[in-house]
């Protein structure tokens, strides 16, 4: 599972967006400095840490043309009767939507630069990067959801698929990794499983360039939680 990922704002490569839409970039950038670069955490019950996510906005069968993607904060998990649901939501697996398509009715790429496993049974920390620091987008399924006072949020939840060989090692699991060049068609295209499908084709050829640093400085795990 991906319980951790950072937001570099010294991020080396725009491999978010097909089109690299400048205004999306420096919004990641200006959030990642107010979060004074600290690992990303799930949003928990009593604790609002609302994160940036890219989103395609809804748009009017009447409008001559479509907008491009745009960045908002949204919550890590799902919000089920008014506080985070009694089932694990920060993640979704691959399989299951695979499965059962109609909860990819809803998308977002979630931006970053790392994200945080630990290998067990040595209980070493790994952060795991694209080239050496480079911004990349994981795939998400979205929903609304609302909180106890009624405030209403986007929730998200990260894509997880098989690691490759070369990482599962450290962990058999991942986030989707979406290249640019499919970063459009999934935010926009019909909720089937052919979406899924070319994800999980198009994020292999991004596998050769993950690696996995060990952490066993004071950035290890009591800084992620």
């Amino acid at each position: 599972m991906c319980a951790s990922y950072g937001l570099d704002p010294r991020f080396t490569d725009t491999e978010l967006l097909a089109a690299a839409d400048e205004a999306v970039l420096e919004g990641l950038r200006g959030w990642a400095q107010e979060n004074a670069r600290e690992t990303v955490r799930p949003t928990g019950k009593n604790l609002r840490n609302l994160n940036p996510i890219v989103v395609q906005p809804e748009t009017s069968p009447t409008l001559e043309s479509v907008s491009g993607p745009v960045w908002e904060s949204a919550w890590w998990g799902f919000l089920i009767g008014g506080e985070p649901s009694k089932f694990p939501s920060i993640n979704t697996r691959s399989e299951r939507l695979q499965d059962r398509p109609g909860g990819l009715k809803t998308r977002a790429l979630v931006p970053a630069t790392s994200w945080y496993e630990m290998k067990k049974p040595e209980r070493v920390w790994h952060e795991f990067l694209v080239d050496d620091g480079a911004l990349f987008g994981m795939a998400a399924v979205t929903q609304r959801g609302r909180t106890a006072d009624g405030e209403s949020f986007t929730c998200y939840s990260i894509v997880m698929r098989p690691a490759p060989p070369h990482l599962a090692g450290i962990h058999d699991r991942m986030p989707l990794l979406i290249p640019a060049s499919l970063s459009e068609d999934w935010l926009t295209a019909e909720p089937t499983k052919e979406i899924i499908d070319e994800a999980l084709l198009a994020a292999m050829t991004l596998d050769e360039r993950v690696q996995a640093v060990p952490r066993t400085d004071d950035k290890g795990a009591d800084r992620l939680f």
